[in-house]
C-alpha cells in the first residue's frame, strides 16, 4: 500500500511501523479523513514526536502555537474555508510568499491550493496538530461559519437593478432568488471586485465545491468557495436580475445588469449564463463607462504614437483599425477615440455585439443575428441615416468588411476591430478575407494592434540585476544598454497584486503610408509590409513593450509573456 508522505516519514525514522501505518491509512480512507487526523486520534505516535519527526524531514522550523495572539493574525490572506478544509493557519506574508503553519508538510494538495488560490509561494512552519485545531476555532473559520464570514450583513441589494425587472415564474422561483444570504453575498461580491479592480466574476459549480474567481489585471485569483448547494439559488438570482429566463438551464443565455456604487456613479455589467455538467456557470464581466472618458493619455500612447492616432481619426473619411486578443483593451481604445469625436456636429453610429460602455451622444446598435440585425445590415441601415463617424465592433466576413470599405470610401470615418496579431499582419488577413487590395490601400488609413502588461506597483517595486546577455536577447539594442536605465521586478505589498497593480497598454501604430500601399496593390507578405513600417519608424509591439520596460512601468518578464514572437 502506498503511504502518504506523512506516513513515509515517520515509517522511516522508526516512530511507526509499516503495518501500523497501514491500518492507520486504511481507517482513514474509510472514514474519509486525512491520514494525520486518523494518527492524532490514534495517538500511535506523541505530538512531540511527530512535529520533531516532521522539522527535521521536511527541513521546517517548529512553532509553538501557544504564544500566537490569533487577533494579531492576518485575515485576508487566504479563504478561511481552504484553512478549514486542510488544517492550516496563515501566520504571515514575505515578500510573494505565505508563512503558514501546519502539522503536515508533506500535503502537497494543500499546497497547491494555496498557490492557486493567493498565487504565491508557500513556506511551512511546523504546528502541534492539536493546537492547529484550537487556533482555527479561536479564528472562527470552521467550515460552518465560512459563509457567514463570507456573507456579512454590512450591505443592502436594493442598488441593484435591472433595465426592467423579470417577475419569478411562481412562488417557489420567488423564495428561490429573493433569498437574503443569496443577495447578500452576490451585492458583496459585485462590490468587492469593482474595490479590486477586476475584470470579470467567475461563479463555477463543481460537483464538490464551488468558487468565485475574480479577474484582476487580466488574471484569474479565487475569491470564495461558498457552500454548493447556494449555486441554484445564486444563478437563479443572477439570471432574474438581468433579464434572463430562470426557468431556462439547458442553453446559454447573455444579460445585463447594473449597480449603484455612488450619488451619481452606476456600474453595468454584462451577464453570460453556460450550462455546465453540475450546474450553471456565470460570468459577469464589469462594463465602467469612465474607463471610456479616462483620455487618450492614460491609455499608455507615447507622444508619437498618440500624435498618429489623432491624426487619423481627425481625417473627414478612411478606416482605422484596433486588433490584438480578446481582453487586450480594444474596446476602450475605440471608445476613447469615439469620445474625442463625439461632439455636437458630428452623427456617431455603432454596430456591437453586444455595446458594451454606454456613451451618450452616440447611436448605439445592438447586432441581433437570430432576428436578422447582422453587422452588415447595421452598416446597410446607418449609411441611410446621414452618418460621419460609423463604429463596427468587429469585421467578421466578407460582407461587413466590403460595406465598411465602401462607407470609408465614401466620406465617412469607420472604426473597427480585428483579431489579429500585428498591424502588418491584419492587411494580409483582409487579403485572405477576398477584399480587393486597390479597395484595401484606399480606405485603410491607420492600423494600431494593441497588447495589455501588468503595470509594476510603485510602492515595491526593486531593480533587477539583468545580465546584459539576456537584455539583448529580449530585444533591447547594444546602444541602449548605457547604464542611464534599470529595469525593475515585481515584489509584491498589500497594496498590490503580486507585485502589480493596474495595467497599461502596448501599441504598434502603423499609418498606412504610400509606400506601404504600393506593397499592398503588388500582393506583398506581412513581413514585406513590416520591413517598410519599421524603416518608416513605426515600433514592433516588442519594441513597444521594451521601452515601458526603460520607462519602469512594467517588467521584462511581462513584456515577453505578452508580446511572444
Amino acid at each position: 500500500m502506498a503511504l502518504p508522505g506523512l506516513g513515509r516519514a515517520l515509517v522511516s525514522a522508526g516512530k511507526l511501523e509499516q503495518r501500523a501505518a497501514e491500518d492507520i491509512y486504511r481507517k482513514a480512507q474509510t472514514s474519509r479523513t486525512s491520514f494525520i487526523a486518523e494518527l492524532t486520534a490514534s495517538a500511535a505516535v506523541s505530538p512531540s514526536d511527530l512535529v520533531h519527526t516532521m522539522s527535521a524531514a521536511f527541513a521546517a522550523p517548529l512553532l509553538d502555537l501557544d504564544a500566537i495572539d490569533p487577533e494579531r493574525l492576518p485575515k485576508d490572506l487566504l479563504d478561511p474555508r481552504i484553512c478549514a478544509d486542510y488544517h492550516i493557519v496563515v501566520l504571515s506574508k514575505r515578500n510573494n510568499r505565505l508563512i503558514v503553519a501546519t502539522a503536515d508538510p508533506s500535503d502537497r494538495q494543500a499546497a497547491e491550493k494555496i498557490k492557486f488560490a493567493t498565487q504565491m509561494g508557500v513556506d511551512w512552519v511546523i504546528a502541534e496538530y492539536d493546537k492547529l485545531g484550537k487556533l482555527l476555532e479561536a479564528l472562527n473559520v470552521s467550515a460552518g461559519e465560512a459563509m457567514d464570514n463570507i456573507i456579512g450583513d454590512e450591505f443592502e441589494f436594493d442598488d441593484l437593478a435591472a433595465e426592467s425587472a423579470t417577475e419569478p415564474q411562481d412562488k417557489g422561483a420567488a423564495s428561490e432568488v429573493d433569498d437574503a444570504p443569496v443577495v447578500k453575498f452576490l451585492h458583496k461580491m459585485l462590490i468587492d471586485a469593482f474595490n479590486m479592480r477586476a475584470s470579470d466574476l467567475h461563479f463555477e459549480p463543481y460537483e464538490h465545491n464551488y468558487r468565485v474567481r475574480f479577474r484582476i489585471d487580466g488574471e484569474l485569483r479565487e475569491i470564495a468557495s461558498p457552500p454548493v448547494a447556494i449555486k441554484d439559488k445564486l444563478a437563479s438570482r443572477i439570471k432574474v436580475i438581468s433579464r434572463m429566463d430562470i426557468s431556462e438551464k439547458r442553453v446559454p443565455q447573455d444579460g445585463r445588469m447594473k449597480l449603484k456604487v455612488g450619488p451619481d456613479r452606476v456600474i453595468d455589467f454584462r451577464v453570460s449564463s453556460l450550462p455546465t455538467l453540475f450546474g450553471e456557470k456565470i460570468v459577469i464581466r464589469i462594463l465602467d463607462p469612465s474607463s471610456a472618458k479616462l483620455g487618450i493619455d492614460a491609455l499608455g500612447y507615447e507622444p508619437e504614437e498618440k500624435e498618429r492616432l489623432l491624426d487619423a481619426i481627425s481625417r473627414p473619411y478612411g478606416m482605422v483599425l484596433v486588433t490584438g486578443p480578446t481582453g487586450s483593451g480594444k474596446t476602450v481604445s475605440l471608445y476613447t477615440c469615439l469620445n474625442i469625436l463625439n461632439k455636437p456636429g458630428v452623427n456617431i453610429s455603432t454596430a456591437e455585439d453586444p455595446s458594451e460602455i454606454n456613451l451618450p451622444g452616440v447611436n448605439q446598435v445592438n447586432v441581433n443575428e437570430k432576428a436578422g440585425l447582422t453587422f452588415a445590415a447595421a452598416l446597410k441601415a446607418f449609411l441611410r441615416q446621414d452618418p460621419d463617424v460609423i463604429m463596427v465592433g468587429e469585421i467578421r466576413d466578407l460582407e461587413t468588411a466590403d460595406i465598411a470599405i465602401k462607407a470609408a470610401q465614401t466620406g465617412h470615418m469607420v472604426l473597427s476591430t480585428l483579431h489579429t496579431n500585428d498591424a502588418p499582419t491584419t492587411l494580409t488577413r483582409m487579403m485572405n478575407m477576398g477584399i480587393p487590395t486597390f479597395n484595401i490601400a484606399s480606405s485603410v488609413i491607420l492600423i494600431t494592434a494593441q497588447r495589455l502588461a501588468r503595470r509594476l506597483c510603485p510602492n515595491c517595486k526593486e531593480p533587477l540585476d539583468a545580465p546584459r546577455k539576456a537584455l539583448l536577447d529580449a530585444g533591447f539594442k547594444p546602444e541602449e544598454l548605457d547604464g542611464t536605465w534599470t529595469p525593475y521586478r515585481p515584489v509584491g505589498c498589500s497594496a498590490c497584486n503580486n507585485g502589480y497593480k493596474g495595467r497599461v497598454g502596448i501599441y504598434q501604430v502603423m499609418p498606412i503610408s504610400e509606400e506601404i500601399q504600393r506593397i499592398i496593390l503588388r500582393g506583398g507578405t506581412a513581413l514585406d509590409i513590416a520591413q517598410q513600417a519599421s524603416k518608416e519608424g513605426v515600433r514592433t509591439l516588442r519594441e513597444s513593450g521594451l521601452l515601458k520596460v526603460k520607462q519602469g512601468m512594467t517588467s521584462l518578464d511581462e513584456v515577453l509573456s505578452v508580446t511572444n514572437e
